[in-house]
């Protein structure tokens, strides 16, 4: 790639790695927030929930947005958006100021990333030069969360505020390097479009509901939580009805016409609910059972951070020689062995006795992640590219929220009692979760493997057919 190339990779990594340290910092400061602001369980919940709630509800409508406005202007705008409110998080001194700011932030984040994805998607042409670029971006983003969960713990022990003052200073610099670096674009040609605002209120309203009941579901009563997914299925259907009969659609019903798209975003889904409900339940394990400190679990899972070293230099290869849907699938399969591995996971386990399952878990991670992202983004034409992307991202955030829920719900269910028996016992159970997510989709992804190497077939890689145009 060219230096102008690597420069425009630069910036939007800047961004991806910024979004992964700001979740993983917060992650590791909660307990220390907590105590300084006096917050209640609930009130602590919802700084989390509130960042999950504005991420996942609104991407879907970021990254239209991208391609209706402009993926440059959008990107810029609500990376300021981003930079102001994690600097008011850090000036908070009550609950509710933090939760709004954590909240502005998700939304600012839902439009900055799935613009930023479709930067690199038109501007790096299909096949080598855009893979490379986007496993370089998706190690990015695994690098970010790894190194957060280290660097969280060493700025929450001389003061939490700096969690998001230090996002607020990587971001400026990230801002810069974006205006100097980004190349403009002309405004993208609306003519004969406008905006789908019953489309987007009636999507971002269901999708919001559904993810808060999916994430408040371990936290309060069933009827609530089922009369919260009533809701935002019955919005869904309205969204489809609407988008139906809309001349300008917020979201072609005719792009999921696309197998390989579809699976994608499948396979997506539950990896993340994998994932991130195994990681929430080995800091459980670790500093629950075991009294381990904060920043020793971040130093023992930061192991899981080689993805950002593998995903730009080994996966490449693994995906020119054996082709994106065969390195997807084993990169499954290696996240299912993860999880198998750590079932039997013991109340005396010594760190060596962890460390197959972390380090494989890592290798799933970077087999999996960056081949999805080219997956769920190939074949899609330039100006549903914003669109793609934040299809992407939505599954990713309604993944992760489903995973931790049901791990949550599967633990206390399971764990009678307060003993270091009765939490392993918890810890087991809610251990075959992400094993079951991982299973499952390692065989959505493996319909994608009827094609001679598993590429084009298999998960979009070749332009879109004429007739998917329609919609």
């Amino acid at each position: 790639m060219s230096a102008r190339d690597w420069g425009v990779l630069f910036v939007l990594c800047g961004a991806i790695f910024l979004e992964g340290i700001d979740v993983a910092m917060l992650n590791v400061a909660l307990p220390s927030i907590r105590s300084e602001l006096g917050l209640s369980t609930g009130e602590l919940q919802w700084v989390m929930s509130a960042y999950v709630l504005g991420y996942g509800g609104f991407m879907l409508l970021g990254g239209r947005a991208a391609d209706l406005f402009g993926r440059r202007r959008m990107f810029v705008f609500w990376l300021t958006v981003f930079l102001l409110f994690s600097g008011l998080g850090g000036f908070a001194t009550d609950g509710w100021t933090l939760i709004v700011a954590r909240f502005v932030t998700g939304v600012a984040a839902a439009f900055m990333t799935p613009a930023g994805l479709s930067i690199i998607t038109t501007s790096f042409e299909e096949g080598p030069r855009r893979d490379k670029a986007l496993l370089v971006y998706s190690g990015t983003a695994a690098g970010g969360f790894s190194i957060g969960l280290v660097v969280g713990g060493l700025l929450t022990a001389v003061d939490w505020r700096w969690v998001f003052f230090a996002p607020v200073v990587l971001s400026f610099l990230v801002l810069t390097a974006a205006l100097a670096l980004l190349p403009r674009s002309p405004r993208p040609d609306r003519t004969g479009e406008s905006v789908d605002l019953a489309g987007s209120v009636s999507v971002t309203a269901a999708i919001v509901l559904l993810v808060l009941g999916v994430e408040r579901a371990s936290h309060t009563g069933i009827g609530w939580t089922l009369g919260t997914l009533a809701a935002g299925l019955v919005l869904l259907a309205v969204f489809v009805a609407v988008e139906r009969r809309s001349a300008s659609p917020l979201v072609r019903l005719g792009i999921f016409r696309g197998g390989p798209l579809v699976r994608a975003n499948l396979s997506a889904l539950l990896f993340a609910g994998g994932f991130f409900g195994f990681q929430f339940l080995v800091v459980l394990y670790l500093q629950e059972l075991r009294g381990w400190s904060t920043l020793q679990t971040s130093f023992a899972m930061i192991v899981i951070g080689i993805d950002a070293v593998l995903s730009p230099t080994l996966t490449p290869k693994l995906v020119a020689r054996f082709g994106n849907a065969r390195v997807i699938f084993g990169g499954l399969l290696l996240a299912a062995l993860a999880y198998a591995l750590f079932l039997p996971v013991g109340a005396d386990w010594t760190y060596p006795m962890m460390f197959p399952s972390l380090i494989i878990l890592g290798l799933a991670f970077a087999l999996a992640y960056g081949p999805l992202t080219i997956a769920a983004t190939d074949g899609i034409e330039e100006r549903e590219q914003g669109l793609a992307g934040g299809l992407l991202y939505t599954s990713f955030q309604f993944g992760a929220a489903l995973g931790l829920s049901a791990v949550t719900a599967v633990n206390v269910a399971a764990t009678d009692g307060d003993s270091p028996a009765a939490l392993l016992d918890g810890y087991h159970a809610a251990l075959v979760v992400p094993l079951a997510a991982a299973l499952l989709a390692a065989l959505v992804s493996a319909f994608g493997l009827r094609s001679p190497k598993g590429t084009a077939v298999a998960y979009g890689e070749t332009p879109a057919r004429p007739e998917t145009a329609a919609r």
